[in-house]
């Protein structure tokens, strides 16, 4: 009896082992996101967007390139239908409506969560600001969703798609159910990119919205 009893607990114990490393093992989403923001520096790419309302219908769509090296600088040049420049100089955000000729300034980490590209840059830690959970693969790509801890983040969910470790997709959802899905494509990683892509220069004659006091006098 007392055979079998421990015969029991030693298979009940196998089999509990074998469920935990299967549980282990597939968490590809987490282990890409793991690899992307360990191993992965500096990137560019080319960038589809479309924004979507609650219903899924399009509202806005638009394409760009995006250079992004960490820890914290990026530039995000949105090409067509509107022009835009977002860059990231490690303290302060930039963002240039070139047909408005109008330029805003923020400070980079009051930013975080509130834009892909300061996520992406890996200005700060994703756990202090999202829940962040493994939830499988989908066709070719694997998915974590990001959830906001904080209800005033902009952004109520982020999910990150990857394939073979390579960022793919973003699909940002806010609190109105608004997505903006980005696809990525013609990435090259761990690239070395000059120093004066993060840098941004108002050019002369735009108005320039400064409420943090960030430029010099």
């Amino acid at each position: 009896m007392k055979r079998t009893l421990k015969t029991s607990a030693f298979w009940l114990a196998v089999i509990y082992c074998l469920i935990l490393a299967q549980a282990v093992k597939a968490s590809p989403g987490l282990d890409s996101l793991n690899y992307f923001f360990d191993e992965i520096n500096s990137f560019e790419a080319e960038f589809g967007q479309v924004i979507l309302d609650e219903t899924l219908t399009e509202l806005d769509r638009g394409r760009g390139k995006v250079w992004v090296e960490r820890p914290g600088l990026f530039r995000w040049n949105y090409e067509y239908p509107d022009l835009q420049e977002i860059v990231g100089d490690g303290e302060r955000v930039w963002i240039y409506d070139i047909d408005l000729e109008q330029v805003s300034l923020r400070p980079q980490d009051e930013a975080i969560g509130r834009s892909p590209a300061v996520l992406l840059s890996g200005s700060q830690d994703l756990e202090d600001n999202f829940s962040i959970i493994d939830i499988g693969t989908q066709g070719p790509y694997d998915w974590v969703n990001l959830v906001a801890l904080d209800d005033e983040n902009e952004f109520r969910e982020i999910r990150i798609g990857f394939e073979d470790n390579r960022l793919r997709l973003m699909e940002l959802v806010d609190h109105l159910e608004q997505r903006t899905r980005i696809v990525f494509h013609e990435m090259s990683e761990n690239i070395a990119i000059p120093d004066s892509v993060f840098e941004f220069i108002p050019p002369e004659g735009v108005d320039v919205i400064d409420e943090f006091g960030l430029l010099e006098s």
